[in-house]
């Protein structure tokens, strides 16, 4: 047992990245908008970024979640029987 953070980051950071993204994507022809950043679309940029990183953390959680389940082995692995 034990409370795996990356599930819920990874979460948190596709939904606030992807949020961020079609912004971004809705706002991209908008020059007023990216004045103050030289033109760069800044929410476009990050929001990629972000979503990327929380693919990554939640990936890496899930497949931690798989390795570490005695109980529930990996779906795709046939149970052995334990050697003595």
């Amino acid at each position: 047992m034990g409370l795996d953070i990356r599930i819920p980051l990874g979460l948190i950071f596709l939904l606030i990245g992807g949020l961020m993204s079609v912004y971004g994507l809705i706002t991209r022809h908008s020059a007023d908008i990216y004045e103050k950043s030289m033109g760069i679309n800044l929410n476009l940029t990050w929001g990629l970024l972000m979503f990327l990183f929380g693919a990554i953390m939640y990936y890496v959680g899930r497949r931690q979640k798989w390795q570490d389940d005695p109980v529930n082995p990996r779906p795709w692995e046939k149970p052995t029987a334990p050697r003595h």
